[in-house]
């Protein structure tokens, strides 16, 4: 007995591991502030955790649909209307273990071996090793901070080829916080309307995290003509603060939502009865919250930004949404630690910064492009500091 195939073509999670390193070293007494994580730390709303209490004391513990309560599926219809102007019926929408569930269904569920999928870099990282599972081709484009990691028409249009499938947009960016403006969209989607057989897998999980007056927009949204060839995807875990509860969902053509059902009636089944009540509330209820979090992240990123261009060597662009900023550092590349250990990669600089700075990040290269490093501030305005300051010390004594 060996592993598959299919499981070769994959790697864990590099954020995942990051995150693993640092409860390790908390455990072990060290004091390490960790900027891996892609979670808000912020809780879970207490209306939506009571509507979780209500749902097990009413005895929803049982199976549900495989893929959603019809309650919950209402409740995303709803929302897709009233944030985004869309209109799908209850059969246009599947609800899922996670957003990176929602991905994991919808590629296995459409590539075959030789499909190819554009994955714009930076890039989360599960995009291409999910398409690489299901023996597809990731098609990579570089955009770095030059052009606000942010891919254009031409570099789009030239990626092209008769076996392109799916292209991933996800804006605001993990790991980048890079948002495309509606007026970005409608060029983008200008070049897939005349590839008819290209589909557009929109990721905006980070919708409700934005700056500066940033006004979200969804490619399905401004690109009416594509809708038909768009999966809308979303969830509770970064808005609502529920990455625990495991609620993905998205919006799109009927018999895609029918095929991913087919496929999780097979791993999974439906997602969890409790966390789907939770999530009925959370899409229902208040929503004024979402503002005030939004507030509190920008001046987080504030904070960051300002204290990263401070420090030796970084340059850091300021991000428009999400709660990471992607600083790069090429002017450290080839210099050397006070130990003499040559910085030949974003991967020796993050461990630098771990063993001797005891600040964790995840380097570039795990998200496609180097060198830079990944940096979440869903943290404490007291620990980013902190972190920024033990950061700007160990640049200084790079030489």
């Amino acid at each position: 007995m060996h592993p598959s195939a299919a499981l070769g073509r994959i790697k864990p999670s590099p954020t995942l591991a990051i995150t693993s390193r640092v409860l390790e070293l908390k455990r072990a007494g060290v004091d390490v502030i960790g900027l891996g994580a892609g979670e808000p730390d912020f809780d879970t709303p207490d209306f939506v955790k009571e509507a979780a209490i209500k749902a097990i004391r009413d005895g929803q513990t049982k199976y549900t649909n495989v893929d959603g309560t019809a309650e919950l599926k209402a409740a995303i219809v709803a929302k897709f209307a009233r944030d985004n102007g869309l209109t799908y019926t209850t059969d246009q929408v599947t609800v899922n273990v996670g957003g990176k569930h929602t991905l994991f269904n919808a590629i296995v569920a459409t590539v075959d071996p030789g499909d190819e999928v554009i994955v714009p870099a930076p890039y989360w990282v599960s995009y291409p090793d999910v398409v690489q599972f299901a023996g597809g081709t990731p098609v990579f484009i570089a955009a770095g901070a030059d052009q606000g990691y942010k891919i254009t028409p031409d570099q789009l249009e030239a990626a092209i080829t008769p076996r392109t499938k799916w292209v991933i947009l996800n804006s605001p960016s993990n790991p980048t916080g890079a948002a495309y403006s509606a007026n970005e969209l409608r060029a983008l989607g200008a070049v897939i309307e005349r590839h008819p057989h290209v589909w557009v897998f929109a990721d905006d999980m980070y919708e409700h995290i934005l700056y500066d007056d940033f006004e979200f927009a969804t490619i399905a949204q401004v690109c009416p003509s594509l809708y038909d060839r768009t999966l809308t995807v979303n969830g509770c875990s970064k808005a609502y603060a529920m990455t625990g509860w495991r609620i993905g969902f998205a919006g799109g053509a009927s018999w895609l939502i029918k095929a991913i059902s087919k496929l999780q009636s097979q791993s999974t089944s439906n997602p969890c009865s409790i966390a789907q009540a939770a999530a009925v509330a959370a899409l229902n209820g208040p929503q004024d919250f979402l503002k005030e979090r939004s507030a509190a992240f920008q001046s987080r990123r504030d904070l960051v930004v300002s204290m990263l261009n401070q420090a030796n060597g970084i340059t850091c662009p300021r991000p428009e949404g999400a709660f990471y900023v992607y600083p790069e550092f090429s002017a450290l590349i080839g210099k050397k630690t006070p130990k003499g250990l040559v910085i030949d990669s974003d991967e020796t600089f993050v461990g630098y910064l771990l063993d001797e700075a005891k600040v964790a990040a995840v380097q570039g290269a795990a998200f496609g492009l180097s060198p830079a490093m990944r940096i979440s501030y869903a943290t404490s305005d007291d620990l980013l500091r902190s972190a920024c300051e033990r950061i700007q010390t160990a640049c200084a004594a790079v030489s």
